[in-house]
C-alpha cells in the first residue's frame, strides 16, 4: 500500500473528515495508479469496519490496548504499519486526534509533514505542492514536501467528502497483528472531560449556531444558542472568549484555535467578527449574523445581517421556526 488513510470513527461510521481526507488520499494514489487504504483502530470495531469498506480497501488493528486514542500506542501502531507495508503517504484529517498523534509518527518514521493543508495540486517531478493558511487565513503558504514517508493533514472544509465505490466493486480487509507486549505502556487513559449533547459534532453539522461575549453565563448560552441551534436541529459553538470565561467547553471552539468548519449555514450571535475567529468559519455556505453594532468586521462577511440585540431576536427567531 503507497497512500493510508488514517481513520476517525465513531465505532459505528467514519466521521465526515475522514472522508474529505479520502478525496486527497485517492488524487494523490491515483498519479502512481494506485489506490488509498484506510486504517481503522481501536476496539470491537465490526461496524465500522462495515462502512469503511463501501470506500475502499481496509487495514483493521482491533486490540482492547487501542481502545482508548492515546498517542503513545497509536503511533506506535501506525509507525510499524508505514515501515512494514512501505506506505509513502499518510493523509488523515486536521483535527485534534490527527494532531495529538501524528506528530508522534512523523518523529518516530522521520517523515515530512505537512499540516491543515488546503489545496494540492501536482508539481514538478511527479511532486506534489501544498497549500495552507498562515497569518489567521490572511495569506497562503505553497510548500513541497520532499523525502518518504509523507504525512499529510487535511482540512475537511476545503474538500468534498469522498463518495463510496460501486457496489460491484470489491474492497478487502486485513486484520493487523498487533504485539501486545511490544506497545508502549507510560500512557494510561484517565478519563475524558467533555459536555454531553445530543446536537450533532461541530465539524461535521449542517447547521452551525455560535455565541459571542455578549453571553455572559452558561445559562444565557443554552437559552439562546442552544435554544436556536436544537430549532434549527445544528451544533453549538462560541468564541473563544466564552472557552476562556468557563461559559463554553474547548471542544465547541469556532477559530483559528479551535476547529474550522464551513456548514450550509452559519448563524453569528453577537459575534464581532475577529480576524481569528472568521479563519475558522468564514468559509460556510450562508452566514447570518446579529449584532448590535452595525460597523462590526462580521457584517463584511455575512449573507444576512440583523443590528439588534440577540435577547431579543432569537426568541422571535425560534417561535417563526416552530410555526
Amino acid at each position: 500500500m503507497e497512500t493510508l488513510v488514517l481513520a476517525e470513527h465513531d465505532g459505528k461510521t467514519l466521521r465526515r473528515g475522514t472522508l474529505c481526507a479520502l478525496t486527497v488520499a485517492r488524487d494523490l494514489a491515483s498519479r502512481s495508479g494506485s489506490k488509498p487504504v484506510i486504517l481503522l483502530l481501536g476496539r470491537e470495531l465490526a461496524a465500522v469496519r462495515d462502512d469503511a469498506r463501501r470506500f475502499g480497501d481496509v487495514v483493521v488493528a482491533d486490540h482492547s490496548l487501542l481502545a482508548r486514542p492515546t498517542a503513545e500506542r497509536y503511533a506506535a501502531v501506525i509507525a510499524d504499519i508505514i515501515r512494514a507495508q512501505g506506505v509513502r503517504e499518510l493523509v488523515a484529517a486536521a483535527s485534534t486526534f490527527s494532531r495529538d498523534i501524528l506528530p508522534r509518527v512523523a518523529a518516530v518514521v522521520d517523515a515530512a509533514m505537512g499540516g491543515d493543508v488546503t489545496a494540492c495540486a501536482a508539481a514538478e517531478a511527479e511532486r506534489v505542492e501544498l497549500q495552507r493558511p498562515i497569518h489567521a487565513g490572511a495569506a497562503m503558504a505553497s510548500f513541497v514536501l520532499h523525502g518518504t514517508p509523507q504525512i499529510i493533514t487535511v482540512r475537511a472544509a476545503a474538500f468534498p467528502s469522498a463518495k463510496p465505490l460501486p457496489e460491484s466493486e470489491a474492497t478487502c480487509c486485513l486484520d493487523w497483528p498487533l504485539n501486545a507486549d511490544a506497545l508502549p505502556d507510560r500512557t494510561e487513559f484517565v478519563g475524558l472531560e467533555s459536555r454531553s449533547t445530543n446536537r450533532p459534532e461541530l465539524g461535521e453539522a449542517r447547521v452551525v449556531v455560535s455565541g459571542g461575549r455578549p453571553l455572559r453565563s452558561s445559562e444565557e448560552f443554552q437559552a439562546f444558542v442552544g435554544g436556536l441551534a436544537d430549532a434549527l436541529q445544528g451544533a453549538a459553538g462560541c468564541t473563544r472568549a466564552l472557552v476562556d470565561a468557563g461559559i463554553a467547553p474547548n471542544e465547541w471552539q469556532v477559530g483559528q484555535t479551535g476547529k474550522v468548519v464551513s456548514p450550509e449555514l452559519y448563524v453569528a450571535l453577537g459575534i464581532s467578527g475577529s480576524v481569528q475567529h472568521l479563519a475558522g468559519m468564514k468559509n460556510s455556505r450562508v452566514i447570518v449574523a446579529v449584532n448590535t453594532d452595525p460597523d462590526a468586521p462580521i457584517f463584511s462577511l455575512a449573507n444576512y445581517g440583523l443590528v439588534g440585540d440577540l435577547r431579543e431576536i432569537v426568541p422571535q427567531l425560534v417561535r417563526a421556526l416552530a410555526r
